[in-house]
């Protein structure tokens, strides 16, 4: 089927139906859209009217495999944690926020009292449900319930679409907080895939002077290029290490930040940093256990950081996506339907036509 096209357009409504569409996967490959019931909210939570989500890598590891780790998906079961709308109905409790209020929606809610949680680390909170993550249903649907000290208001400027890359963004943002990026710092990023884009936003908001990054995809290249990247390299016909090599006169950079999961180019970033500097994981691998040649790092005393999800940073994340504005929009390359919800991950997992970003709107907008 042909990709929809969706208006700029936006008219927000409170009138909530009793019945919604949600997107089941069913089986590896195969997703379905049911009908069920609007969920009804309480306390301090929050109903939002679902626009756009976005599909991430995580995603279609639990579409194509049904399973990331240790956790298995319980089929059926619903998709997608990457989203914005708009509130149409509030709890009892709820104090800040209000009927019509445009929000990103944060998708891990921590308990907020666990040991992991005081310490401000509410990412590794044991018993956080996060959007997507099995057993927890996400975001392919049309009204989502939520709490509220995990919605983040959007300004009108802020379209829901780009609004969805605050979740994104906001890993590459603790990734490079995680990693101790400072201002005047070269960091090579591998792998162009949406997170790595928003990982080139977050090393130049962060002041990194030099972002050598390394893929396959001549779109995904030239998209980081636009996004700030100084130095691109096509892995598939040039070697990353000589590059940098080149670069910065024989010392390496001061981070390696790696985001495709690939295990030889993991192992090979212990080489492109320099003597002191530090490795910074974010993708993850496709088998579980990736050696690593820990005398290279002693020798050189390379710091290694990995990373799982974040804390606090939607504010940031959302003020970064409003300053940037338009020029975001060519990392939104596939919009879909939730009714061709089928159609949407086949594209994301097959990366048919070298997509980046594949979106997709519950709630069509020029249908509102």
């Amino acid at each position: 089927m042909p990709k929809t096209k969706m208006s700029t357009s936006e008219k927000e409504s409170v009138h909530i139906p009793q019945t919604m569409k949600s997107a089941y996967l069913q089986r590896p490959l195969e997703v379905s859209v049911e009908e069920e019931r609007v969920p009804n909210v309480t306390g301090k939570e929050v109903l939002v009217k679902v626009m756009a989500v976005g599909i991430c890598g995580s995603d279609i590891h639990y579409f194509a495999h049904g399973r990331i780790g240790n956790r298995y998906v319980q089929y059926p079961h619903v998709q997608g944690h990457e989203c914005a709308g708009v509130i149409v109905a509030i709890g009892e409790k709820v104090t800040k926020f209000k009927v019509g209020d445009r929000v990103a929606v944060e998708p891990g809610v921590a308990c907020m009292t666990c040991e992991w949680c005081k310490e401000g680390r509410y990412n590794l909170c044991p018993d956080v449900q996060f959007l997507s993550t099995p057993p927890v249903k996400g975001a392919f649907v049309q009204y989502l319930r939520h709490r509220e000290d995990f919605l983040f208001p959007i300004p009108d400027s802020l379209s829901y679409e780009n609004a969805t890359l605050a979740e994104p963004l906001s890993v590459s943002i603790h990734a490079v907080k995680r990693g101790g990026l400072t201002p005047g710092s070269t960091v090579a990023i591998t792998g162009m895939g949406p997170v790595g884009l928003m990982t080139v936003i977050a090393a130049k908001a962060f002041g990194a002077k030099e972002i050598i990054v390394s893929d396959i995809e001549p779109l995904r290249l030239e998209t980081a290029k636009k996004f700030g990247a100084t130095k691109i390299v096509n892995a598939a016909n040039e070697d990353l290490n000589t590059a940098i090599i080149e670069l910065t006169s024989g010392l390496g950079v001061d981070m390696v930040i790696e985001t495709s999961g690939n295990a030889k180019v993991l192992q090979s970033s212990i080489e492109s940093a320099k003597r002191g500097g530090s490795v910074v994981i974010i993708g993850f691998p496709a088998l579980e256990e990736v050696p690593l040649n820990i005398t290279l790092m002693l020798q050189k005393e390379i710091d290694l950081f990995s990373v799982y999800r974040y804390t606090n940073t939607y504010p940031l994340a959302i003020s970064l996506l409003d300053t940037i504005g338009s020029k975001i929009e060519p990392i939104i390359t596939d919009k879909y339907p939730l009714e061709d919800i089928q159609e949407a991950m086949n594209q994301a997992h097959t990366n048919r036509s070298g997509s980046l970003k594949v979106m997709v709107y519950p709630n069509v907008l020029q249908d509102l």
